[in-house]
């Protein structure tokens, strides 16, 4: 306690001191007609603050602690000025800025973002106000800017450009669930709040019209994101974040039409709304609609996402956000697999055949709303507060079709009519104090002491109209869904959870070359008003749990970061599991321990990162089966499984006109001592081999000046398409049997864009030239063969 009043009485006497020891920064910038330039933003990169300047170039910084700095001058049409000065007077002004209008297109805008600006939101995944270089975990940023040059539309065609993250199932194309480090179903979040509670992380839908950056956290996050609830909670987290007002005006309209009958326009407005410019706007979104390689088969969407943004003054700023998306799509259950659990047979299904019937449905209607306020108490001290909230409602209707029962005439599939629904809201709450560079004697703190507090309700229901039919998928298939078919009434499941956190982390930086992280959370949570198949289940169940985070950061050099890291997180789920016995089994346990180099280059516009990976997960908790597959109502002790790996990242530009992403994973999954699974089998849908690779060049001289080429592989290395059990832990699983394996697929996507001027473009698009053939799959549920070649052009008009 001693030390604590030491450490807040420092705090308090350096805050003191240096508010002896500020200035107000002026400056004014003009153009090449020497005229006053508005909404030019202006950073002073070491102490994170930012503004823009008036309608007559005059732009003010107020209580700049004196010191040496770097004044950065940025906009879309201008290049990027680094200017350094010297605060020491309590009023300065600097000389005139005279900015240089870029005419090759070079912005400080980076396939990772922005240089020198940390990504949007960021701090809602990490809690800390670091980039991501400083973090103690791989953390990979991935910019609007790429999405658009690559012509991404859905999530996974933007995270492959992160190593080791890939695509575990789609479910019919239905959604994308994601996988990193082995785990499959990583959480994904939108604007840091969960929109699918899924304990399996079932995944979601995008639209790439409305995303700002999408930020990859790999590994435990549990000092930030609390308890690990879902099954691939220890491989990482996805946020995906969201446009956010700009103070000038702006905006683009565009229309993508190609193959399949794509035609997708997209809108984007934003500005401010007074002559103050304290209050902006920004308003964007999309139509979508297109039929697929296979007949039968469309879907529809349409997005918008409107926000408002508030400078109350200088220190205080108020957003407030809504993203409201409604999908409407065919289930595609793909091809089937015509041979038994250990061999690859799987048929190339012929794209004229569809399993389902043409009535089959599957919707999508998602609403976030997001209210952040932020307060700078001092230069160096700030608070923030967050709410972030999802509503999300799914339905479907759809064929199923699973192999015949005693027989091996596996063209022959039973085929299901069934329907199910899902209302899930989650609420997410967060306040921090914040300080930055806090000094106590030689020492500097750059802290964060918060919590949270985080809601989710659902509901799921399920109806079956049993069997309705037989088909051969060698023969045409009917698509007319009978007219005497009737569901059962629906089976409703569902629960309400809540969990409570508080945080500590603190960056405790001893020189400029060493920094030591120390980090400690407490979590509970308790799941109440659980029912299952429309009965209540007795008893609420309480979890509750301490997660401590360690770790440094060793710069020999300013560019350079050697950084490593241990933390753990545990499953509230599990709390309440008990054996035959009635014993409880206690809480399933990650421990992760993470080391590598992160480095910058090229003042800043390429970024080179290793790292290496050990996580072990311990206590695992198995339900109980009988030989014939029924639950026993009770759980077993399954042992202990581990991931370790490597992961390498390049992103950048390694000339102005040269972009470049490069990526290889190495992952090595095992169960080790396991009740149910064999010695160092591998979970379903792990590869040991992931790369990524993509480049762009822009010509910026004589008659091709405006073109641009890019070129992208990505490869995707063989993966179980099961597991591998001793007894039965699964619909599907044959025990002692080696599921077999699917097989390695390479694409590569093309990209050309040309542009006519500063406001308007054209791109074409050539995605799987070389028509790979590659599956995405459910273990044999769901077998989605991956986009045969397609084509699509896209013109954009910016103003």
């Amino acid at each position: 306690m001693k030390n604590f009043n030491f450490l807040l009485l420092t705090i308090c006497l350096s805050i003191v001191v240096e508010a002896q020891n500020l200035g107000n920064l002026t400056g004014v910038i003009k153009n090449d007609k020497n005229e006053g330039v508005d909404a030019i933003e202006v950073v002073i990169k070491e102490l994170d603050k930012s503004t823009f300047s008036e309608k007559n170039g005059y732009f003010t910084f107020e209580n700049v602690p004196f010191g040496h700095y770097t004044l950065t001058v940025s906009s879309m049409e201008y290049e990027v000025q680094q200017i350094p000065f010297e605060m020491k007077e309590t009023s300065q002004a600097l000389s005139s800025i005279q900015l240089v209008r870029d005419y090759s297109t070079v912005s400080t805008v980076e396939l990772f973002g922005e240089r020198y600006k940390r990504a949007d939101k960021l701090d809602v995944l990490t809690r800390l106000p670091l980039d991501p270089n400083e973090q103690i975990q791989s953390i990979s940023i991935l910019s609007h800017k790429l999405i658009e040059e690559q012509g991404a539309l859905t999530l996974s065609d933007v995270t492959r450009n992160v190593a080791g993250v890939y695509t575990f199932a789609t479910y019919g194309n239905t959604k994308e669930s994601m996988s990193m480090r082995g785990f499959r179903g990583v959480p994904l979040l939108k604007n840091g709040v969960r929109v699918n509670s899924d304990f399996r992380g079932t995944g979601m839908i995008i639209d790439p019209a409305g995303v700002d950056n999408i930020q990859v956290l790999k590994g435990v996050s549990a000092i930030s994101q609390g308890l690990g609830g879902d099954l691939g909670s220890a491989g990482g987290v996805i946020n995906v974040v969201t446009k956010t007002p700009k103070f000038y005006k702006g905006g683009e309209v565009s229309l993508r039409t190609g193959s399949w009958g794509l035609f997708r326009p997209t809108f984007d407005f934003y500005g401010p709304l007074n002559e103050k410019k304290n209050t902006a706007f920004r308003i964007n979104g999309a139509y979508e609609r297109a039929d697929s390689y296979r007949d039968k088969v469309d879907r529809e969407r349409f997005y918008i996402n409107p926000s408002f943004k508030w400078r109350l003054d200088d220190k205080t700023t108020i957003i407030a956000e809504l993203d409201y998306l409604d999908d409407t799509r065919t289930p595609d259950q793909g091809t089937v697999n015509l041979g038994d659990y250990s061999t690859n047979n799987i048929y190339d299904l012929p794209h004229s055949q569809f399993l389902g019937f043409e009535s089959d449905r599957s919707t999508t209607e998602n609403t976030t709303y997001a209210l952040r306020i932020n307060r700078e108490l001092t230069d160096k001290l700030s608070i923030r507060g967050a709410y972030f909230r999802s509503d999300l409602n799914t339905y479907y209707e759809n064929a199923y079709s699973s192999q015949m029962s005693q027989t091996e005439n596996f063209n022959l599939r039973e085929r299901e009519y069934e329907s199910g629904k899902r209302d899930d809201k989650n609420s997410v709450i967060q306040f921090d104090f914040v300080g930055k560079d806090i000094a106590t004697g030689k020492i500097k703190h750059t802290f964060q002491v918060g919590m949270d507090y985080k809601t989710t309700k659902y509901d799921t229901g399920y109806a079956s109209a049993g069997v309705i039919d037989t088909i051969d998928v060698f023969q045409p298939i009917n698509n007319v869904l009978p007219s005497d078919v009737s569901l059962s009434e629906y089976s409703h499941s569902g629960a309400t959870i809540k969990s409570f956190g508080i945080m500590f982390q603190d960056k405790i930086t001893f020189t400029d070359w060493f920094d030591m992280f120390v980090g400690l959370r407490y979590s509970s949570s308790e799941t109440s008003e659980s029912y299952s198949r429309g009965t209540p289940v007795a008893g609420v169940v309480r979890s509750d749990a301490w997660n401590p985070l360690i770790g440094f950061n060793l710069k020999p050099v300013e560019n350079v970061r050697f950084f490593a890291s241990y933390v753990n997180s545990e499953d509230p789920r599990t709390a309440g599991r008990r054996d035959i016995n009635g014993n409880e089994l206690g809480n399933e346990r990650w421990d992760q321990f993470e080391t590598g180099i992160k480095s910058s280059w090229l003042d800043e516009r390429l970024r080179f990162n290793a790292t290496y990976y050990y996580v072990q997960n311990k206590n695992i908790n198995m339900t109980a089966f009988d030989e014939s597959g029924n639950d026993l109502g009770y759980y077993l002790k399954g042992g202990e499984d581990v991931r370790q790996g490597v992961e390498l990242e390049v992103i950048g530009r390694v000339l102005d006109n040269l972009e470049l992403i490069a990526g290889y994973s190495f992952l090595d999954a095992k169960y080790k001592e396991h009740t149910y699974y064999y010695y160092n089998s591998a979970p379903l849908n792990t590869p040991k081999h992931t790369a990524n690779f993509w480049t762009r060049y822009t010509f910026n001289r004589d008659f091709l000046n405006g073109l641009s080429l890019g070129a992208g592989i990505y490869y995707l290395g063989e993966r179980p398409s099961n597991v591998y059990a001793k007894e039965y832990t699964h619909t599907g699983v044959v025990p002692g049997a080696k599921p077999f394996d699917l097989k390695s697929y390479t694409t590569v996507n093309l990209q050309a864009s040309y542009k006519f001027n500063k406001h308007f473009d054209v791109s074409v698009f050539a995605n799987n030239i070389f028509d790979a053939e590659g599956y995405n799959a459910y273990r044999t549920v769901y077998i989605n063969p991956i986009d045969p070649v397609n084509y699509s052009i896209s013109g954009r008009y910016r103003f």
